[in-house]
């Protein structure tokens, strides 16, 4: 199962986080977010992980053409659609940033919203269910409703995201069975400032990988 740290700003985090175990360092790509880094941050922190950590870049509503600028500048490896983006957009960037992983970030609050999903299978690798928040993309802390998911079962690997911590994780896996998870304020003392006590509760309690 992938484990994706989400909202990294510290290189020396960065490395321990990835150290520790996670598969994945998420970097917020969206200026108006407290935990906001710049391409050169991103870049920063990359230089001190393994080859194998993915690199993910987490953008909303942003043009193909500043995804592509920030990829290129900062060697992310993967890119996160966390707004309003549609299909056609995803199948676009698809198609710019071919040997890029894209992830497009759905929030959930209905079994409507689920079904959403399906249409945007066809054009991105993997898929990630956030809780629903009015204001707010993510890093809420809100959790969504596990039992809606318990037979979810899209054709593209996703991530179970919203609200995740230590202490709520493996109940949340009882539940649902998704590729890998993510969590952000769930392993944060404030946002942007990880507890590196918490990400090592996290890989304690986990079940390896097999």
């Amino acid at each position: 199962m992938r484990v994706k740290i989400c909202g990294i700003t510290q290189p020396n985090q960065g490395e321990a986080i990835a150290s520790i175990g996670a598969t994945a360092l998420g970097f917020i790509c969206v200026p108006s977010s407290p935990r906001y880094v710049t391409p050169a941050q991103i870049r920063a922190v990359g230089e001190h992980l393994p080859d194998d950590t993915d690199k993910i870049g987490v953008f909303a509503n942003s043009s193909i053409e500043e995804i592509i600028r920030i990829v290129t500048e900062s060697g992310l490896t993967g890119v996160q659609l966390h707004g309003e983006e549609s299909p056609a957009f995803c199948q676009q960037l698809r198609q710019s940033l071919s040997k890029v992983e894209i992830i497009k970030a759905l929030r959930i609050r209905t079994a409507e919203d689920l079904q959403r999903v399906t249409s945007y299978t066809d054009y991105v690798d993997t898929l990630l269910l956030d809780a629903y928040h009015p204001q707010q993309l993510g890093g809420t802390g809100k959790t969504l409703d596990w039992t809606m998911l318990k037979d979810f079962t899209p054709s593209r690997p996703w991530f179970l995201a919203g609200g995740l911590t230590p202490d709520n994780v493996l109940d949340a896996l009882a539940e649902v069975n998704p590729s890998g998870i993510d969590l952000s304020s769930g392993v944060e003392k404030v946002p942007g400032d990880k507890d590196l006590g918490k990400v090592a509760k996290l890989f304690e309690i986990l079940p390896p990988n097999p």
